[in-house]
């Protein structure tokens, strides 16, 4: 039971904070953009149609930054793995394909 609570209060308070983020959108938008480029102002769920529309163009549809960081970690991993020589070969490839490469730092364990 104690789960299902926990996941109630996390999507009330993820439905409060959308809905915060939407209002403050909606806000600044009607704030500033009627004034400065003369475009009618927009309401709440525009406001969040419009936060849809940026994540999708600027944001992808993958989860957050963290894709970089486990990419980071796995390339880490492989290096780590590799012997000298094939950190050598690894180097020598990529600096004749990239114009350089230093290599990742050590993951801590």
């Amino acid at each position: 039971m104690h789960w299902a609570r926990r996941g109630l209060k996390l999507a009330f308070f993820g439905v409060v904070a959308v809905g915060v983020v939407g209002l403050v959108v909606m806000g600044l938008w009607n704030w500033l953009m009627p004034v400065l480029l003369g475009w009618p102002a927009i309401g709440f769920w525009q406001a969040l149609g419009l936060l849809v529309l940026c994540r999708i163009l600027f944001g992808g549809l993958r989860g957050g930054p963290g894709g970089r960081t486990r990419w980071r970690r796995r390339m880490a991993e492989r290096w780590q793995r590799m012997t000298p020589e094939e950190r050598e070969k690894f180097m020598e490839g990529m600096r004749t394909r990239c114009g350089g490469f230093s290599p990742p730092p050590a993951a801590s364990v």
